[in-house]
């Protein structure tokens, strides 16, 4: 399994952004997908998860109301829409695959995923 995340890039406190993760190679039926951020000096941390069908999703209470995640199983392709930016938000973003996680969304601990992309920068302006 590969995963390609991208879309970061830099916006002012308050805009918007969606970044992807775009999954190939041998993918199974069902696993969920995980967005995590890290911030310099600072741990990973989980963000939100989607499950296989894309019906159930888990935010972070530091996102929920702002995030949202959504997945298109035709482009093997996972989103993160971001609204009302805040500085905070600026990490290095990365989607991992928790492959154990059958029809239920992932787990909230990096050690619930076993395959990582590469991640992509966000970062917020005041």
């Amino acid at each position: 399994v590969q995963l390609q995340a991208s879309g970061g890039g830099l916006v002012q406190a308050g805009g918007s952004l969606t970044i992807s993760c775009v999954e190939s190679g041998q993918i199974a039926s069902s696993h969920a997908i995980g967005w995590f951020r890290q911030a310099p000096g600072k741990e990973r941390e989980f963000v939100a998860t989607v499950n296989w069908k894309g019906d159930s999703t888990i935010y972070a209470d530091s996102v929920k109301g702002r995030f949202t995640i959504s997945r298109d199983k035709a482009k093997n392709t996972v989103y993160l829409q971001m609204n009302s930016l805040k500085p905070e938000d600026t990490a290095v973003y990365y989607c991992g695959y928790d492959w154990f996680a059958d029809t239920a969304p992932g787990g909230r601990e990096v050690s619930d995923y076993d395959y990582w992309g590469q991640g992509t920068q966000v970062t917020v302006s005041s």
